[in-house]
């Protein structure tokens, strides 16, 4: 049975098949249309048409019908809506079957033909049809075929326990309608009472374990689905679950009355039996206009809540009852409603907050989810750990698939920590520091096509500010590692430097000198006039050597800072500038009357920028008059300057002057040189130099070097 819905026929001609789905849905409305009549002509009060079922399959009947209906007139190949539509026609004779038999064997006996035999009939016809929507469906759902050969076990155990139970009741000895007047079974054969028991009790057994298996085939489905189609199983085994709990509860309530009809049973039934239905009807045509998740969170909480609530009660009054040996007391009864009214508050409140945090995570305690996350960051040692602690902590926190932070670098994103598979990110939430936005938290929603809601949204932007900080950590840490890598490679080209210089220029000039010495010394007795010019040669390359040793420690560290401080330097330096040109320029130093105590690197950086300054000056500008200004500022935001030394104060360096300008030919030929070498000094102690055309002529220097107190 189960290979044959697994390959329902696919007729060529889609016209035929629609026509037999809606000629279909036809008999069931007739079949459903008869059993109300039927119904009406009994006068069944409102009870006995749930307690019979008459509400129950009359919906199912034409639910069942109607959404195969539709599935096969939309998809004809899909097995789904042939199975709905013959789920449909055999509920529907059971609609009408059991007010045939009460018609004709109580209502007014004896005026329909065949009382018994359809009596018979309506005990246990109804099987099929059940199975089929409660084991079938679920293994078949939602293209028509079993997943895999695998499953073929699974739809046989439920072939077999059809077959079972259906011929259990065909045999059964017992009355055929519990409701109706003693009507024997006309086919029950004259078993012994062991093996009537037996055959029962494996009936039984083989229906539990098959509608476990529609459940369990409904859960594995929606495990393992993704996209679309996870979100047309959350229907389906949502309905199926709630189908199953229908069947067995009464079960549970009652054992002996299994099969009995009961008010109980008829109105669970009433609801559960057309639910399956609708969900596959949504499922497969209007899946994405609805949600299912928030009728399934009601569903888990009032569920277990009633559950809850049954339980306190029984328990309390079985309790009280053997406690004081009496039964049906009122006050008894009485203690048990106001214990019951009395927990009911917090006990929804207990189990909505466990079913929330089992579908959507820990979104309602975001004071819990920071406070673990800032417990995490600080049991982080390594700043770069920082990020994947905290999009672990974000996916854990709210049952997400994917969770990455990305990180802007040299105008580049790039992902600098993910958790989880990589998947289309549905909500990318800015991460911002100081104004400035430095990356972006991205994330997966739970399941494709479901978006996050306004609770997931707030807590997710309480962690986006957290990660902000965390992100900044890292892009701090990364540039301070740079600025590292940047000065060593500066010192050992320094050093380069300086080794050239030593061998190349102060190496030869002494040995120019030990050389001269020698020619001297040889000279002194032969030729004392020869001796005295050579020695004058030696005093002035000596002298030269002098200059070029004083050169050297001026470029390792200019003196002059030492003895003048930084004011007296920079007025020296520009003393010197307008001493010796020929042009007559004019270089005004404006510096406070007192400056405060500055770093040595500061001062260095400072010094070292108005000299590149003032030489480019002389060189290029044919300016007239320049003017140097150095001022301490505070400073807000500190635009350019390195993260870890904004606010506070800053030393402010500007040289102007009215010459031609830099162009642009001379920019690019200097870049490498002194333009490169004044932005590379601001550099070092956090700051920026930006060299640009003055507003009425001439070139501006403006350098911005933090002062770390």
């Amino acid at each position: 049975m189960g290979a044959v819905f697994a390959h329902l026929p696919r007729y060529p001609a889609v016209r035929a098949a629609r026509w037999i789905a809606w000629s279909l849905l036809a008999l069931t409305s007739a079949q459903a249309a008869f059993g109300l009549s039927l119904a009406t002509l009994n006068r069944l009060a409102p009870a006995r048409l749930f307690a019979e079922y008459v509400v129950a399959n009359v919906t199912a009947a034409l639910a069942f019908a109607t959404v195969g209906a539709i599935i096969v007139a939309r998809r004809p190949g899909n097995g789904v809506g042939w199975l709905c539509c013959a789920a449909g026609v055999g509920i529907g004779v059971a609609a009408w079957t059991g007010q045939y038999a009460r018609y004709a064997l109580v209502t007014r006996p004896g005026t329909l033909p065949g009382g018994a035999l359809v009596a018979w009939l309506n005990l246990w016809v109804w099987i099929p049809p059940t199975a089929a929507s409660a084991v079938f469906l679920p293994l078949l759902f939602p293209n028509g075929r079993l997943p895999s050969a695998r499953w073929r076990p699974l739809a046989w155990l439920g072939t077999l326990a059809t077959a079972l139970f259906t011929l259990s009741l065909i045999l059964s000895p017992a009355p055929v309608n519990a409701s109706l007047p003693e009507v024997p079974n006309p086919f029950a054969p004259a078993w012994s009472e062991e093996i009537r028991w037996g055959v029962d009790l494996l009936a039984l057994l083989t229906a539990l374990a098959s509608l476990a298996t529609g459940v369990a085939a409904a859960a594995m489905r929606l495990r393992g689905a993704r996209g679309s189609e996870r979100q047309q199983l959350k229907w389906v085994a949502y309905a199926t679950a709630l189908l199953v709990g229908a069947i067995l509860a009464p079960a549970a309530l009652d054992p002996s009355g299994f099969i009995e009809d009961t008010l109980l049973s008829g109105i669970l039934l009433a609801v559960a039996f057309p639910a399956l239905p609708a969900a596959i009807g949504i499922a497969v045509l209007w899946h994405r206009l609805y949600d299912i998740d928030l009728l399934l969170n009601r569903t888990l909480v009032y569920g277990a809540l009633t559950a809850g609530v049954v339980g306190v009660y029984i328990f309390v009054v079985g309790y009280l009852g053997t406690l004081f040996r009496t039964g049906g007391n009122l006050a008894i009864s009485l203690v048990a409603t106001g214990l019951v009214a009395v927990l009911f508050q917090p006990l929804r409140a207990w189990l909505q907050r466990r079913v929330n945090r089992l579908l959507y995570g820990e979104r309602d305690e975001p004071y819990a989810v920071i406070a673990r996350l800032g417990r995490r960051l600080e049991a982080t040692l390594d700043p770069a750990a920082a990020l994947p602690v905290l999009v672990e902590t974000v996916a854990q926190a709210l049952k997400l698939p994917y969770a990455a932070i990305t990180l802007a670098h040299d105008g580049a994103g790039r992902v600098a920590a993910a958790h989880g598979a990589p998947q289309p990110c549905l909500l990318r939430l800015p991460l911002t520091h100081g104004g400035e936005t430095i990356g972006e938290l991205a994330l997966a929603p739970r399941a494709p096509d479901e978006p996050f809601s306004a609770a997931d949204r707030r807590l997710l932007a309480e962690l986006a500010r957290q990660a902000g900080v965390a992100a900044h950590a890292v892009l701090l840490t990364a540039d301070l590692e740079r600025s590292r890598r940047r000065i060593v490679a500066a010192r050992e080209e320094a050093r380069r430097r300086l080794g050239n210089d030593l061998h190349d220029g102060l190496g030869h000039r002494l040995a120019a000198l030990v050389r001269r010495a020698e020619t001297a010394s040889n000279l002194l007795d032969g030729d004392p006039s020869a001796a005295k010019v050579a020695l004058d040669e030696l005093t002035r390359q000596a002298r030269v050597a002098v200059a070029e040793v004083r050169g050297l420690a001026h470029a390792l560290h200019p003196p002059e800072l030492e003895l003048l401080g930084l004011a007296g330097a920079l007025h020296e330096r520009a003393q010197g500038y307008t001493g010796r040109s020929d042009d007559g320029v004019q270089v005004r130093v404006e510096v406070p009357e007192v400056l405060p105590p500055l770093p040595v690197a500061v001062e260095a950086a400072a010094y070292y920028i108005a000299q590149e300054a003032l030489t480019n000056m002389h060189r290029h500008a044919r300016a007239r008059r320049c003017r140097v200004h150095l001022a301490v500022v505070s400073h807000d935001t500190g635009e350019g300057l390195t993260p870890a030394l904004t606010g506070g104060r800053s030393l402010q360096l500007e040289i102007t002057d009215d010459g031609c300008g830099l162009d642009a030919e001379d920019r690019a030929a200097s870049a490498g040189l002194g333009l490169a070498s004044m932005r590379e000094r601001a550099a070092e102690v956090g700051g920026r130099c930006v060299v640009t055309r003055g507003a009425a002529g001439g070139t501006h220097v403006h350098a911005q070097l933090p002062i770390v107190e």
